[in-house]
């Protein structure tokens, strides 16, 4: 029976040598100049020196003002072309922008359109929601104590709003001024609505739930230019005949 077992230890030791030296010859020896695991997202070698080379190479490049590194383009058009757009050159409005402009560089009427854009829908909302703190940070004091008082009295009622903001279908800027360092900015803002005032008791009193409404106000905006406060706060509201 032990024969038959060394028989068995023999044959296993045999394969055990063969199996070795052929692993050592497929797999080779480790000399130390082995080149290091292959990093499928490596670049190749010469996109590296290219990329040694490029800060060089782009030296004496300087990008215009306003256009992207490593792009061309047209130089922006300037200000006073951009006011020309908004008022037509030789009009009162387009004098009054330029003065805006020459207190405060940063002034751009299509950027200041679509900041009131977003201004009157969050004042609108807000009123109608009776939120306090936001009509706060976008009012000027004497018409946040105006808004304020409205909002304390519908709630004395018991009177709650229900507005729905659908969108804005025209703003443009009808006025402006400079008086000292505060300018000064009017909109006409044309948007539609759905609004509704319910009693304590849930009766629709005013507007209508179910009906979008066209409503146009003319909203005068106001920021100190020799300040480095950005924002510009609501301090006029009226509404359009």
């Amino acid at each position: 029976m032990s024969d038959v077992l060394d028989i068995y230890n023999i044959i296993l030791l045999a394969l055990a040598v063969f199996v070795f030296f052929k692993l050592r010859s497929v797999l080779g020896k480790r000399t130390g100049n082995e080149r290091p695991p292959f990093d499928p997202y490596s670049k190749p070698a010469q996109d590296r020196e290219d990329r040694e080379k490029a800060p060089a190479q782009r030296d004496n490049v300087i990008p215009l003002p306003g256009t992207p590194t490593g792009t061309a383009g047209d130089e922006p058009a300037s200000g006073e072309v951009v006011l020309d757009k908004v008022a037509p050159s030789g009009t009162a409005l387009n004098a009054a922008l330029r003065q805006i402009l020459s207190a405060d560089r940063s002034f751009e009427p299509e950027q200041f359109l679509q900041g009131a854009r977003g201004a009157y829908e969050m004042i609108v909302t807000a009123f109608a929601e009776g939120d306090r703190k936001t009509l706060k940070q976008l009012l000027s004091k004497d018409v946040f104590d105006g808004f304020v008082t409205a909002i304390n009295d519908r709630e004395t009622r018991g009177e709650t709003v229900e507005s729905t903001f659908v969108g804005i279908n025209k703003a443009e800027i009808v006025e402006a001024a400079l008086k000292g360092t505060t300018a000064q900015v009017t909109v006409r803002l044309q948007s539609e609505l759905i609004s509704a005032t319910r009693d304590r008791d849930g009766h629709v009193i005013d507007g209508d739930p179910a009906k979008v409404s066209e409503v146009v106000d003319i909203w005068t905006f106001a920021r100190d230019t020799s300040t480095r406060d950005p924002n510009w706060k609501l301090v006029a509201t009226e509404s359009a005949e």
